[in-house]
């Protein structure tokens, strides 16, 4: 797609519409996760395990797909055809994955899981890669970037409002006898529904054929091991660019702190708020109110701020206001007065919710300096590496909350836990994000990249393209 400076709202929904689904499929996967261990008696270094393999496949074979999408010749352009197969590939697995009977033993689980997890971020990765690239080709204005991933995120959103409810049907006996009967239906639902989302950008985002590029390099088997080495090259080029690497960074940290501990919000309130009683509707309140501050607060804000401050400025402030949010939790989690806590959300949503709203938008800036510098416009390759890093922190958080269940000695499936586990898994839950968020802080404190450089790049590149 030709990138212009004011995109129809018709694509940016298309656009949304794939974001849904890009969030809902692991936000179901993050919420069906708490069943492996409340449920299937998969202990702390199993859950570590499972989160982080499939993930860091995940992550190495990014810019793989980065290179084969940036240099695809076909009348279709270079993403919409991966976007489409890549969804239907991650849709069936995912629904697969989750077929899993507490009948069969923990080993079986354990690899069946494994199995159809490292298909499932195959699929995510052969959908994922084009789709962001999508995104940054939409628009070359500075402004107009931001409202296309403020829309998109607005969209996404919905997917972290929805799937906290999972917990109330999977644990509702009203609905289904048992969480692992729960998770094979639901998981069907996920996959059927959020499939068709996932395609939408293929359908409605057009792309000119690159059919008769003669630049870009071959993808045939021979030509895409030859370029191992390029592609290295490209991470590496990619990675030595100062902005580029303190959004990766940033990022990293962020989304790694958030992520580790989210997965301990349904055991925190049941251990602490609940006495290990079952906990209700309030673990799910807390991803969904969280997510709805988000969606309609948070992102309008945030987009303004972007809009009014610039973006680094934005990015810190909306940082500051989570780590607020999460020493609120320290205070207001009060056995027996679950409500309070929801006092702690308007802050807290301000940690997620500013990410990627701002850095996408950044990562499309700092694009322009790329192309100004070698001439090549790699909307794969950088989206790659940023979702590289994205992954690899989701993988990363995944192998350190397993390790961190077990640390705690925190017993699965345990109505009482032993002296220590919860006060130590409450630490980690306020502490270990305020910690990643101030260092991301000080890594973006001295990002240069502002409104008006980034329209001397972008005027230099359109004064290039008329000589």
């Amino acid at each position: 797609m030709s990138a212009t400076n004011t995109v129809p709202m018709g694509p940016k929904i298309a656009f949304g519409i794939g974001m849904l689904a890009n969030q809902m499929f692991p936000a179901a996967m993050s919420i069906f996760m708490v069943v492996l261990v409340q449920d299937l008696g998969f202990p702390g270094w199993m859950w570590g395990v499972i989160f982080f393999a499939p993930r860091a496949f995940d992550s190495i074979i990014d810019p793989i797909m980065g290179f084969i999408s940036d240099n695809t010749r076909s009348k279709w352009g270079r993403r919409r055809q991966y976007v489409f197969w890549g969804a239907l590939l991650m849709g069936f697995a995912f629904a697969m994955l989750w077929q899993l009977y507490r009948e069969n033993s923990v080993a079986y689980n354990f690899t069946y899981v494994m199995v159809w997890s490292f298909v499932f971020y195959l699929g995510l990765t052969i959908f994922g890669v084009p789709y962001v690239s999508m995104g940054y080709e939409m628009s070359d204005d500075y402004h107009e970037r931001t409202s296309v991933m403020a829309i998109s995120q607005w969209i996404g959103q919905w997917a972290w409002v929805i799937a906290p409810w999972f917990w109330v049907i999977m644990y509702d006996p009203s609905w289904f006898a048992t969480a692992d009967q729960a998770t094979r239906s639901l998981s069907i639902w996920v996959a059927a529904v959020f499939t068709l989302c996932a395609i939408a950008p293929a359908i409605f985002i057009k792309g000119e054929s690159t059919k008769d590029r003669s630049d870009y390099e071959p993808l045939d088997l021979k030509g895409i091991l030859s370029s191992v080495n390029k592609i290295a090259k490209n991470f590496v080029e990619a990675f030595s660019s100062p902005p580029f690497r303190k959004l990766c960074i940033a990022t990293f940290l962020i989304f790694n702190g958030f992520n580790t501990v989210a997965s301990f919000t349904y055991f925190v309130i049941r251990s602490y708020l609940f006495n290990g009683a079952a906990p209700g509707v309030w673990p799910t309140l807390f991803g969904s109110v969280g997510a709805i501050v988000t969606t309609f607060i948070v992102i309008p804000i945030v987009a303004r701020m972007a809009k009014t401050m610039g973006k680094k400025r934005a990015f810190i402030l909306s940082q500051s206001i989570s780590i607020i949010g999460y020493t609120l939790l320290w205070f207001l989690m009060i056995p027996g007065k679950p409500y309070i806590f929801l006092f702690a959300l308007p802050f807290h949503s301000f940690g997620i919710g500013g990410l990627f709203t701002i850095m996408m938008s950044m990562t499309s800036d700092v694009l322009d300096i790329d192309e100004l510098n070698t001439g090549k416009r790699r909307e794969g390759v950088f989206g790659a590496i940023y979702w590289w890093m994205v992954k690899l922190g989701f993988a990363f958080a995944g192998a350190l909350s397993g390790l961190i269940l077990t640390l705690v000695n925190y017993q699965s499936g345990a109505e009482v836990q032993p002296e220590g586990a919860v006060i130590g898994l409450r630490l980690v839950f306020s502490g270990l994000p305020i910690i990643c968020t101030l260092i991301a802080i000080a890594v973006m404190w001295n990002y240069k990249v502002d409104e008006n450089y980034a329209k001397d790049v972008r005027a230099q590149l359109d004064s290039r393209k008329l000589a």
